[in-house]
């Protein structure tokens, strides 16, 4: 479902306007009523001719409501320029021009009101002055209609005008993340809390957890409406009314965002693509205090030019804002940037939360405009170069929906740029790095630690920081290309072996001697250091029941099995059957099966073990 939005200087017949086509009169505040004068947004919707249904959005034309309008100018489908017939073009005409070309809004039509007040060869002064006016601008070359509200003249052609308009416009896009920039908040007696917007990227329903950015207050949705009318779902591009539990109006302000659970990032810098308002006065300096603006949002900040000293009327930048109190926004957003009196610029957010940036830094500002222009492959491998991305996450951070998600992935994948493995797509040049990281990382383990046969698994994966998922297909890949060997709980460079010094290898062959001299006896005094019996167990020479007995490895296994003969005939087993069994001492006996126990071969039952 399209919005339309209304632009235009004050005192112009924007609401009358609005009233005239919808019969629903948007000014809502008692104020506005009695003076005359639209100061915050307000509401309506029509059906039009061809049946489609539109939300309507009235902005204030006053300077000193400027905020208030950009509130409730960003999620317009098509807006409607309105210049009074007995005033012409007058400076918020063209304020709210320049902000409509910075907010790239879709489509627009110019409506002339008051066409009733002013003889027709004026309403031609009045039209001419305006191709001046909307020279250069994005709606250069728009319809220009002349209405009357108070006499209807024009109305049905405006409809008309409307109605083809938005058919010519692609439908809201769906990825998955639905998300309404909140621009009221209040309560309504037996309902409780009510927020309002313009839904975008997604569908909500009925009973869907959710979160209010950038505060994090977790709600529910109790309900939906979309003009007045209660709905179950809800699609992008609908003005929508939520009721939600869990949280109080009170809580809640304009410029909060309205999404699922953690789907929104929280942004305390941001850097975009910036272009100079085309009625820009006085031109941005440097590290300039300025107020940025984002949907309902607003913080102050300090911009940062990163590629220029200044930026002038039309010209463009890259700009860096490191933000007063964050803000709830994604990259392809578009932010407006004001000083206290007038519309400096805008454009699209690029990075949010990104380290400060060099000035005048060419690698860094061709990384910024491959994110921002490049296309959808170089975008979605620039994405994965951070780390795997599932469907979904690539899709939200793309701004695609899933389907041309899914055929951007195959596409890479058939040109041999990324691979998918277990629900989540890998760029091959990340993979390959994680790889040889790995096969660092086990080649400094085992330069510390001479006498081990492998890296432990968990401590490789900490010291690379990787999912569990990830390391692990790491290691397959390595395993597969013969470049490691998983030895165990371990892995290890193919066909490695620690090399014993001379010393070492005497200690060895005298101390396995021992143990197969005495086998359920062994002996437990000049037992070799820990790390060398760390390596005699790697090596799978012995088993260390870590009491300080240890068992030759072919000994132990051939006591297990001897218990298990036991247990075939005994449901039980006793520390003195035990020692019986193998002709040994109390200690040997008791360590073996407390090393039984250990291992959940068997389970300690009073005095007695049971097999498991």
């Amino acid at each position: 479902m399209p919005v339309i939005g209304t632009a235009g200087h004050v005192d112009h017949g924007k609401s009358m306007l609005i009233q005239a086509l919808t019969g629903i009169d948007p000014d809502r505040l008692r104020e506005e009523k009695e003076r005359g004068l639209t100061i915050d947004l307000g509401f309506a919707w029509l059906t039009l001719p061809s049946g489609l249904e539109a939300g309507v959005v009235d902005v204030p034309g006053h300077e000193r409501f400027i905020k208030n309008m950009l509130a409730g100018a960003g999620g317009v489908d098509l807006a409607l320029l309105v210049v009074a017939a007995d005033e012409g073009p007058r400076p918020q005409t063209a304020e709210h021009l320049a902000i409509l070309d910075l907010l790239e809004i879709p489509a627009g039509l110019v409506v002339i009101t008051k066409c009733d007040l002013v003889e027709s060869d004026y309403a031609d002064l009045v039209e001419a002055e305006l191709e001046d006016t909307l020279r250069g601008s994005r709606l250069e070359g728009a319809r220009v209609l002349r209405v009357s509200a108070l006499t209807g003249a024009g109305l049905d052609e405006l409809r008309a005008a409307i109605d083809a308009a938005l058919a010519g416009l692609p439908g809201r896009r769906d990825v998955g993340r639905p998300r309404v920039p909140v621009d009221r908040a209040f309560s309504i007696q037996g309902f409780g809390t009510v927020v309002t917007g313009t839904l975008t990227d997604g569908w909500l329903r009925a009973g869907d957890e959710m979160e209010l950015f950038p505060d994090g207050i977790k709600c529910r949705i109790r309900g939906l409406q979309r003009h007045r009318t209660k709905v179950e779902t809800v699609g992008p591009g609908t003005r929508v009314a939520v009721n939600l539990s869990g949280v109080h109006h009170e809580e809640i302000r304009r410029g909060m965002v309205l999404g699922r659970p953690g789907s929104i990032p929280v942004a305390r810098s941001v850097v975009a693509r910036l272009r100079g308002s085309r009625i820009l006065e006085h031109p941005l300096q440097h590290d300039a205090e300025v107020t940025v603006l984002a949907a309902t949002a607003q913080a102050q900040a300090r911009a940062r030019l990163l590629d220029a000293e200044a930026l002038l009327p039309g010209d463009e930048c890259w700009a860096q804002f490191a933000l007063e109190t964050p803000i709830a926004l994604l990259p392809g957003d578009h932010l407006i940037v004001r000083s206290p009196d007038e519309t400096i610029g805008g454009g699209p957010v690029v990075v949010l939360n990104g380290r400060r940036l060099r000035r005048h830094h060419e690698p860094t500002l061709r990384a910024l405009e491959l994110a921002l222009s490049g296309t959808p492959e170089d975008r979605a491998l620039e994405h994965l170069a951070a780390g795997p991305r599932t469907p979904a996450e690539l899709a939200a951070a793309l701004g695609l929906e899933p389907p041309a998600a899914t055929a951007l992935v195959t596409t890479l994948e058939d040109a041999g740029a990324v691979l998918t493995a277990a629900g989540r797509t890998y760029s091959v040049m990340w993979l390959e790095g994680a790889e040889r990281g790995l096969e660092a990382e086990v080649a400094v383990f085992l330069a510390a630690n001479a006498l081990r046969r492998a890296a432990p698994r968990e401590h490789l994966r900490r010291a690379l920081g990787l999912a569990p998922a990830d390391f692990e297909l790491a290691v397959q890949r390595m395993v597969t290309a013969a470049k490691l060997e998983e030895r165990g709980s371990g892995i290890a460079p193919a066909g490695f072996e620690p090399a014993l010094q001379p010393a070492q290898a005497a200690e060895v062959d005298a101390f396995l001697r021992a143990l197969r001299a005495n086998p359920y006896s062994p002996p437990t005094d000049r037992l070799p250091e820990p790390a060398l019996l760390a390596f005699l167990k790697e090596r799978g020479d012995i088993e260390d029941t870590g009491g300080g007995v240890v068992f030759a490895a072919d000994v132990f296994s051939g006591m297990v099995e001897r218990v298990r003969g036991h247990f075939a005939s005994n449901p039980t087993l006793s520390l003195a059957e035990t020692r019986d069994l193998f002709g040994t001492s109390r200690k040997y006996a008791q360590a073996f099966l407390e090393h039984l126990d250990a291992l959940r071969t068997t389970r300690r039952n009073g005095d007695t073990r049971m097999l498991r």
